[in-house]
């Protein structure tokens, strides 16, 4: 088991019967997030939706959460996220939201506490630029994509 640390969550009013984000298995890296639509919504193929998750997070400073697509949403009915992964900063006090896109053939029925992805925290550094001339080269060097095929 990796690290614990402690994170407050809020449930927004309404949302009381929705599970609070929740790791499936014991080693899973991400929390699944829940839907928390009133009723049931359609996302049409080419069509995206920001989804309610009920809950508000306190991060500590120095942490961010990624939230990420589902795989098996992705492979059976090809819906993912636009922003994947979607970042949530430590100084962010709204309610969790998902940007969901259907890019299946069919419509996509989200129902009330659906898993609709999943939430990963990590830590965060913070990055001080130091300018310099030159760099000391690298076999690689300013190779591109596709450089190593």
């Amino acid at each position: 088991m990796g690290e614990e640390i402690r994170v407050s969550i809020r449930r927004l009013p309404g949302t009381e019967d929705l599970p609070l984000p929740s790791y499936m298995t014991d080693q899973a890296a991400g929390m699944d997030l829940f839907a928390a639509v009133a009723a049931d919504a359609a996302i049409l193929p080419g069509e995206r939706k920001l989804v309610p998750t009920g809950v508000v997070v306190a991060l500590p400073e120095g942490y961010e959460a990624e939230v990420r697509p589902r795989s098996g949403l992705a492979l059976k009915h090809g819906v993912t996220l636009v922003n994947a992964p979607g970042t949530i900063d430590a100084d962010y006090r709204g309610e969790v939201g998902v940007i969901l896109i259907n890019h299946g053939r069919t419509p996509f029925i989200i129902r009330r506490g659906d898993r609709i992805a999943q939430m990963v925290v990590h830590r965060v550094c913070r990055v001080v630029w130091a300018a310099c001339g030159e760099f000391p080269p690298t076999p690689r060097g300013a190779g591109g994509f596709g450089h190593t095929s």
